[in-house]
């Protein structure tokens, strides 16, 4: 399964990136797939390995925060694997098929 989620602390100022790379770290260690967004990211393995590294994020964020909002898509589909980076490259090759050029 694939899960983008964002967690955002509540009430800690406009600046964020260190809060973000406590998180990020969090997820690179668990070894778990993952692709940093600009406002997401995104995570690909079993249930119990995405959920138990989503509350392990969340559950830093409220040690550093006093509160924090976290928001989680998730998309689940029996029998495919590699949809982190295989649902960008099916995209990607259609529009390459359409002349258009892009990465």
């Amino acid at each position: 399964m694939v899960a983008s989620f964002t967690i955002i602390p509540v009430g800690n100022g406009e600046e964020l990136k260190e809060k973000v790379a406590e998180i990020i770290k969090i997820i690179h260690d668990s070894g778990i797939d993952y692709k940093l967004g600009a406002m997401q990211t995104t995570v690909e393995g079993s249930w119990e390995e995405v959920m138990t590294v989503i509350k392990a994020c969340h559950d830093k964020m409220l040690e550093i925060s006093n509160r924090c909002l976290t928001s989680i898509t998730i998309d689940d589909r029996t029998g495919f694997e590699n949809r982190l980076t295989g649902k960008v490259t099916d995209v990607v090759n259609i529009l390459k098929d359409r002349s258009l050029n892009v990465e």
